[in-house]
């Protein structure tokens, strides 16, 4: 098997160079916060999880990548021929397709998945619940340092009152034991592609997730909006959470009061109309690396 990197666009030295400064830029005055906390040994409950739970540094966000379907001109491009997944071409540096796709077979499931999703009309209404079963008549709280806002008693009967309905796996799987039978779906790894829907707050978050696990074939422009999309949803995501985060300048979305409840599913659906821009976006990659793997053979 031959080294293909499919239909190419090139671009000039200084446009590409230009494109890879304003991403380092935007970049840096995204993660200055995080990196400065970081260097202080100081703990953020809402946007550490950006950078734990989901696993890419700062400094790998930072690397600018001009994604599957561009080859750089120009002699400052063999610079990059110590990335992974490079190739020198005779019109400059390109993604070698064919080595990415054998490398990463998880293509084929974020395809899947977000061509699922999309086709799902987005359901609206789970108030953040998950969040809250992930306390639910526990002794420790995963965020120790930020106090309960309505203690442990009135978090558990908020959970009590309403209906539980979360879809999305990597959020049931941390409802404590006494949650879990009140949720009215049994998420599984392997149903997440029947499951995940276009609503859901982690579906949307997780759109970086996809976005990241595809790079270097992601233009790295297309990462960073997903990472502002998972930042501003998991700012919702806590501000609708039973912790009280007010001393971090987090109003709280009181998903208890009809108010709270408004609020939030208006914030839920900006989320998934944006989020629905960015699936499609990714899935644009994919069926560009497909074509492209196919036109080299």
């Amino acid at each position: 098997m031959g080294t293909s990197i499919g239909a190419v666009e090139v671009s000039a030295e200084r446009e590409w160079r230009a494109r890879a400064r304003r991403h380092e830029e935007r970049v840096d005055a995204l993660t200055a916060d995080h990196l400065r906390r970081r260097r202080e040994g100081v703990r953020h409950p809402v946007e550490d999880f950006l950078f734990t739970y989901y696993n890419f540094k700062p400094a790998r966000l930072r690397r600018w990548h001009p994604g599957a379907g561009t080859v750089l001109a120009g002699e400052g491009a063999r610079e990059l021929l110590s990335e992974r997944f490079t190739v020198e071409t005779p019109e400059g540096v390109g993604l070698d397709v064919e080595a990415f796709l054998a490398a990463r077979p998880v293509v084929d499931f974020v395809e899947r998945l977000l061509s699922a999703v999309a086709d799902r009309p987005a359901h609206l209404g789970c108030f953040g619940l998950h969040e809250w079963a992930m306390v639910y008549r526990a002794g420790e709280v995963r965020h120790g340092q930020v106090p309960l806002r309505l203690g442990h008693e009135g978090t558990d009967r908020v959970v009590e009152s309403h209906r539980i309905r979360c879809s999305h796996f990597d959020a049931f799987r941390f409802f404590t034991e006494d949650a879990r039978p009140l949720n009215t779906l049994r998420p599984t790894r392997e149903a997440q592609v029947d499951l995940d829907q276009p609503g859901c707050l982690h579906a949307g978050m997780d759109l970086y997730k996809w976005a990241y696990k595809l790079s270097p074939a992601v233009p790295s422009e297309l990462v960073v909006d997903c990472f502002e999309l998972a930042r501003e949803i998991r700012e919702l995501d806590m501000r609708a959470s039973p912790y009280d985060l007010r001393a971090w300048g987090y109003e709280p979305v009181r998903i208890e009061t009809a108010e709270g409840k408004a609020a939030y599913m208006s914030a839920q659906e900006g989320f998934a109309g944006r989020g629905a821009v960015l699936r499609e976006r990714l899935l644009g990659v994919c069926r560009l690396l497909r074509e492209n793997a196919t036109s080299g053979r």
